[in-house]
């Protein structure tokens, strides 16, 4: 299925990554974190390595660890504002259940 990201993600990706002044794209993973059991770490990339798999989308290169994708495979990486908040949005159909502020989730 792959990973991809939204015109307004790539959007806001491209500009991190030009005013960070390097980078080859963004990792995409996954941590045991939360009350729900699992949260999203986003983080830019220098270095890809060799086991990582690469998606592209709207001219972004997402990184993505093996162990990672058997979570987040198809999930769609969005960005938006609502209101005083703006932040990426994860659309993972793999999702079975969130904590009430969204910040973890389970498969």
């Amino acid at each position: 299925m792959g990973i991809t990201m939204t015109d307004s993600a790539a959007e806001r990706v491209q500009s991190f990554l030009a005013s960070r002044g390097s980078g080859v794209g963004l990792r995409l993973g996954v941590k045991t974190s939360g009350c729900s059991g699992m949260a999203y770490v986003l983080e830019f990339v220098d270095e890809i390595d060799e086991q990582d798999q690469v998606f592209e989308s709207h001219g972004v290169k997402i990184i993505v660890d093996p162990k990672s994708l058997l979570y987040i495979d198809g999930t769609e990486l969005d960005y938006g504002k609502e209101g005083l908040n703006e932040g990426f949005k994860f659309n993972n159909p793999n999702v079975k259940d969130q904590c009430g502020c969204g910040e973890s989730f389970t498969i």
